[in-house]
C-alpha cells in the first residue's frame, strides 16, 4: 500500500516526478547509494522523530548523523528516533521505504541543510525498492521548505 500513496500523493502534487522500483533493494543509504550510482550523501534518508509531544519527520543527507546538541536548540528538547511501529503509525512506510510523500495524515517535515550542497537527491519511494530523484529545491517545496541545522557531516 505504501508505493502505492506514494504514486497517488505525486500523481496529484508532482506529476512529473516518477517512483522508481528496483530489483536490488535501496532499503538502507549504502543499498541505494549503491544501486542509483551516487555517493551516500546523496540519498535523502527520512527520519521519524520526536521531542516532547512532538512528532515529526526529518530528511537529512544519507551519511550524516543527529546531532542531540543541535536538534535540542532547534526543536526546544531532546530528539528521540521512533520505533518501527510508530514510524509505520506515522508515515504509512515500513522501516526502508520512509519517505515524506504518500503520509496518511499532515505532518511537519524539515530538511537538515547538509543536504545543499547536492543539486539532485533521492529519497525513498515508500518501498524498500522505490526511490525517488529530484532537485533538492523540488523536495524543498514538496516538504513545506523549513530548514534546520541538526546533523553532523561525517568525520
Amino acid at each position: 500500500m505504501s508505493l502505492e500513496s506514494v504514486r497517488a500523493d505525486l500523481a496529484s502534487r508532482a506529476p512529473d516526478l516518477t517512483v522508481l522500483v528496483t530489483e536490488a533493494s535501496t532499503a538502507t543509504v549504502q543499498l541505494a547509494a549503491d544501486v542509483h550510482g551516487v555517493e551516500p550523501g546523496q540519498i535523502a534518508k527520512t527520519l521519524c522523530i520526536r521531542v516532547k509531544d512532538a512528532e515529526f519527520l526529518l530528511v537529512t543527507r544519507g551519511d550524516a548523523r543527529l546531532d542531540n546538541q543541535k536538534s535540542k536548540s532547534a526543536f526546544g528538547g531532546r530528539p528521540r528516533m521512533l520505533g518501527a511501529e510508530d514510524v509505520l503509525r506515522l508515515t504509512g512506510h515500513q522501516v526502508g521505504g520512509v519517505c515524506p510523500f504518500g503520509l496518511p495524515a499532515p505532518l511537519p517535515i524539515y530538511l537538515d541543510t547538509s543536504l545543499k550542497i547536492y543539486d539532485i537527491v533521492i529519497p525513498a519511494g515508500g518501498d524498500s525498492h522505490a526511490s525517488i530523484k529530484l532537485t533538492l529545491d523540488r523536495l524543498a517545496e514538496l516538504c513545506g521548505n523549513q530548514w534546520v541545522d541538526v546533523c553532523q557531516l561525517p568525520g
